[in-house]
């Protein structure tokens, strides 16, 4: 009984030893005889018991890694409390077990190291402005070394950047300074442009009136040329038509005898005016000489039509 409970425990110690279950996303490295013999995929695997051991136990996963925070000198002597954080991901896990005896020690001090030469070739104001470019570099100047290890650095991501109180004071005033010029700016350039829209208004209202006033003077003036053509063709019409009277029988003794009475009245008229000296011709024949001239006119002017 006691033989066949030694031989169950044997059995079981060989299982144990002999029988291993890597999870997913796992790599494990067996040592046979304190050498590297290979390393185990996720699911069953058998090793030789007392022979075969796991030395090393991996995760493939990608692990993020805060970076401590550090200062930074800029490249115009500026401190900067600087802190990121690191993703990386195993990816041999031989390399990761032989390669360096603690791999993420190595690529947190690496990652301190490069950002630290990053930022010593910037600016300050650059290394507010510049961040992708500043992950992008950290992340190649550890890759490169970190091939060696085992492992692969996906990405860097700084957390904050910290200027010293002096520094950031400054900033804030530079801030404060740009805002107020671009308000200035903003309100000139709002002055500036009333003053076009009301001397634009002003021009159109001028053009306006002096549009009206052109229009009004072409008015007035083709008003006052109609009056005087309907004024013309009234006149011709009306001697026209005295013509026309005159060249009737007896036209010619009433035309004499409207010339006598328009000569009476106007001697009526001036004898009439008692501040008026009146000289009457000596010889009333004269009065008919004139009416004979004027009644003369008339028949040279009816021979000519």
């Amino acid at each position: 009984m006691e033989i066949a409970l030694f031989l169950f425990i044997v059995a079981a110690i060989f299982i144990i030893r002999a029988v291993k279950v890597v999870p997913q996303q796992n790599a494990w490295v067996v040592e046979r005889l304190g050498k590297y013999h290979a390393s185990l995929a996720p699911g069953l695997n058998f090793l030789v018991p007392f022979i075969d051991k796991v030395a090393y136990k991996h995760s493939l996963k990608e692990i993020p890694l805060d970076v401590p925070s550090q200062v930074c000198i800029t490249r115009d002597n500026t401190q900067l409390q600087v802190d990121g954080i690191l993703y990386f991901q195993v990816t041999d896990p031989m390399r990761a077990s032989y390669g360096s005896s603690n791999y993420i020690v190595a690529v947190t001090q690496l990652a301190q190291t490069s950002l630290r030469s990053v930022i010593g070739k910037l600016e300050l104001d650059k290394t507010f402005e510049e961040r992708d470019i500043i992950n992008a570099q950290v992340v190649q100047a550890i890759d490169e070394a970190a091939l060696n290890w085992g492992v692969k650095v996906l990405r860097y991501e700084i957390k904050d950047l910290t200027p010293p109180k002096e520094i950031l004071h400054a900033m804030q005033q530079q801030i404060t300074a740009e805002r107020e010029k671009r308000a200035l700016i903003a309100a000139s350039e709002g002055r500036r442009q009333e003053q076009i829209n009301i001397a634009t208004g002003e021009r159109e209202a001028f053009i306006a009136r002096s549009e009206g006033e052109k229009q009004a003077a072409i008015n007035q003036a083709q008003g006052e040329a109609a009056a005087i053509t309907a004024v013309a063709d009234a006149t011709a019409q009306a001697i026209e038509r005295i013509a026309t009277a005159i060249r009737q029988p007896g036209g010619e003794q009433a035309v004499q005898l409207k010339v006598a009475e328009r000569a009476v009245d106007a001697y009526g008229k001036v004898a009439a005016d008692a501040t008026t000296t009146l000289i009457v011709p000596g010889n009333m024949s004269e009065v008919s000489a004139l009416i004979g001239s004027a009644m003369k006119m008339i028949g040279t002017t009816k021979a000519k039509e």
